[in-house]
């Protein structure tokens, strides 16, 4: 047995643990007031605890900055609540049993806040005690929890659109699996607190209808008690017993109307980068106008004969000062921003210095990737103003070489003002193959096929996939999740447009110094096998060809050293890239199959009836293998039929995949790849022999 003496405790244990007893010790403690006597002193501390308790607990909801960083504050409230019917229950039993000696019997804070709020009449009392426990239970409790129960509802319905559009971002290489996770626990957890948050509010009003009866209680037990008991007068004991239960009501009822406030606070709020205080500040007092107008009517109505005129003018010279110390602090704001586009624009009117005579270094070379965006778009890829796009770039790269398996050249952006303010253009070696505009400052809601809606703003297509899209402002964003968009602000809409251009065309970005850095890199690990290669058996520009037609198939060539060395042993043979394709495509049926199949054992694919692929095989035969010689009237009818079979796949929620013989299947992908870039033609040799085939689709069998 280990000596306890000499165990060494961490430092950090004693803290752990002490965190952990605090709300079992705090628990035990409500259950004791409610069973065991407290002297006064002990009740004027605790009252004095409960009353801190709820001022700590308002500041941490006007400072906190969105409902999730006071996800505690469901458990906060529901232990704050016991507490107080716990002091109401060790105080109730203080002032029946000791009230008859006067109105310090139940503690120094119980009396002075009787005094404070009865002030000699009793009536009124009674009366203002009433109305801080209807406002705190008709308004502020009634409204928090009908706030939390919406945006529990709301939260809820919105869960499937934030769900994808996490998975957009993941999918367009914003961000990593460790943030997506990150944020898909967020998404859960806001539900939950709502939710949570819900059903704590009806403790809260639950604790204002008990202390209204337990203040009744208090009053009549005592009178009867006083009366009956220690021979009181009536007198005596109405001044005493109702000066006891309305302090006792009032020390439990202001920090039930405290923690009230701060749950409005927290479930009323929209998050955004600022606490209560600055959103208010910066909302409410950011427009002179608004200031300059409001001294105008608050002066004439201090002019009316008979208002009180020096408090309305005061206000009023009070709100005109403010709004021209806001206007001269814009005006110097807007001097400052404009100052330095004013130079620019001296220094470009200088005079025109003599032309130089042309040279060789005036040929600038093509950038193979580039991005030109409208001068509005411009935020968004300069650095110097936080542009995001530059950092998910970044991102894209990155999550196309660790998934494509090579990288691919950088991104050259530049401004281009022929283009429209908002429109954006991507180039492949100086040619666009892609366009679209963007909207900085809102967001686009894409249409996935399952919104229970329209929305109002301006109708567009999504540029990366052609789904029907609209342009929102950030007020109804929550309001489109809801409803099944996935909202997507502008860079994420440029960078997932850039990112299915830059998969689409892989092929054309693999060029001979890639492949050449793809060697050098597999030969840090495989060095003889890259010697032994090329040149030796095989010319670079061979290899090229053949990763090239891997790539135009979507098939991904993480895995170099299977291929270098499917082609090492084949390359004797044979030196046709087309030929070296389709035995490299075996080499990796596992991969590929993989990569379209991820975890699936049964893979529902297309066939081709027998007597379609005896008629393409005698096709093939007679053509050489160059696909020419299938008749037209047969080249339709196949496009025609394979169409439809695909789009009955995508109906029953399949990939379009079509399985041929292994002869065939060059010739089928090269001649279907235009009509339909998303069908996958497969061989039966490249199936791996663990993976059992469903066929759901037969394409021919009507011909």
């Amino acid at each position: 047995m280990a000596n306890l003496s000499t165990m060494k405790i961490p430092a950090w244990m004693p803290l752990k643990h002490g965190k952990a007893l605090a709300a079992p010790i705090l628990i035990v403690m409500m259950l004791a007031m409610m069973v065991l006597p407290l002297p006064a002193f002990a009740l004027d501390i605790l009252f004095s605890f409960n009353i801190s308790l709820s001022i700590i607990v308002l500041m941490t909801a006007l400072y906190t900055v969105k409902p999730l960083d006071f996800i505690a504050f469901p458990a906060v409230l529901l232990v704050s609540t016991m507490l107080r019917l716990s002091l109401n229950v060790a105080s109730t039993r203080v002032v029946l049993t000791e009230g008859h000696t006067g109105p310090d019997a139940a503690g120094k804070v119980i009396e002075a806040f009787g005094h404070f709020l009865i002030g000699g009449n009793y009536t009124v009392g009674i009366v203002v005690f009433v109305i801080l426990t209807i406002i705190n239970f008709m308004v502020v409790t009634k409204g928090a929890g009908r706030i939390a129960e919406v945006g529990a509802r709301f939260t809820l319905d919105a869960m499937p659109g934030k769900q994808m559009a996490i998975d957009a971002d993941l999918n367009a290489g914003m961000i990593g699996e460790p943030e997506a996770r990150q944020r898909r626990k967020e998404v859960a957890q806001e539900a939950e607190f709502y939710g949570a948050m819900d059903g704590a509010s009806k403790y809260v009003r639950g604790d204002a209808v008990a202390g209204i009866i337990v203040t009744v209680v208090n009053i009549v037990g005592g009178l009867v008690v006083g009366m009956v008991q220690h021979d009181l007068a009536f007198d005596a004991a109405l001044k005493n017993y109702t000066l006891l239960a309305i302090g006792d009501g009032l020390v439990a009822q202001i920090p039930s109307l405290i923690i009230s406030t701060a749950a409005g606070v927290v479930v009323s709020r929209v998050a955004n980068d600022q606490d209560v205080g600055g959103q208010l500040i910066n909302q409410l007092f950011a427009k002179p106008e608004v200031l300059y107008i409001t001294a105008v009517i608050i002066g004439a109505m201090g002019m009316i004969p008979g208002m009180p005129h020096v408090a309305f003018l005061m206000l009023a010279a009070l709100m005109g000062g403010a709004a021209y110390a806001i206007n001269k602090r814009i005006a110097k704001i807007k001097q400052e921003v404009e100052a330095p586009s004013q130079s620019a624009a001296v220094g470009g009117a200088a005079p025109t210095q003599e032309v130089e005579e042309a040279s060789w270094q005036d040929i600038m070379p093509v950038d193979t990737l580039g991005l030109e965006v409208g001068y509005r778009l411009i935020p968004l890829v300069d650095k110097g103003q936080g542009g995001e796009l530059l950092k998910r770039i970044k991102g894209i790269r990155k999550k196309f070489a660790q998934e494509v398996g090579f990288l691919s050249p950088p991104v050259h952006i530049r401004d281009n003002l022929e283009l429209k303010p908002s429109a954006y253009r991507i180039t492949l070696k100086g040619v666009e193959v892609g366009k679209g505009e963007a909207n900085a400052g809102q967001f686009l809601a894409i249409n996935p096929g399952m919104v229970t809606g329209p929305l109002p703003g301006m109708l567009t297509t999504d540029p990366a996939f052609g789904l029907p899209a609209v342009w929102i402002d950030n007020a109804m964003r929550e309001q489109a999740q809801t409803m099944g968009y996935t909202v997507v602000d502008a860079g994420t809409v440029v960078a997932t447009h850039l990112n299915h251009l830059i998969t689409t065309h892989a092929a054309e970005l693999m060029g001979r110094q890639e492949v050449q850095m793809l060697l050098d890199h597999l030969a840090k690990d495989a060095p003889k096998l890259v010697e032994d290669m090329v040149p030796k058996m095989l010319p670079l520009g061979t290899l090229q060809k053949v990763l090239q037609n891997l790539l135009s198939e979507g098939v991904h060539i993480r895995d170099m050293r299977t291929i270098i060395e499917t082609l090492a042993e084949h390359a004797p043979r044979t030196q046709e890239p087309n030929e070296l394709t389709a035995i490299v495509r075996i080499a990796l049926g596992r991969a590929i199959v993989q990569q379209i199949f991820p975890g699936e054992a049964e893979l529902s694919v297309m066939t081709l009836d027998s007597k379609l692929e005896r008629l393409l095989m005698q096709a093939l035969q007679a053509s050489g293998d160059s696909g020419g010689g299938i008749e037209p009237g047969l080249a339709d009818a196949l496009v025609m039929q394979t169409e439809q079979a695909a789009q009955r796949q995508e109906q029953m929620g399949l990939i379009p995949v079509l399985l041929v013989p292994a002869p065939l299947r060059a010739l089928m992908a090269r001649f279907l790849r235009r009509a339909m870039p998303q069908l996958r033609v497969l061989s039966h040799a490249e199936v791996p022999d663990s993976k059992t085939i469903k066929v759901t689709s037969l394409v021919g069998g009507q011909a």
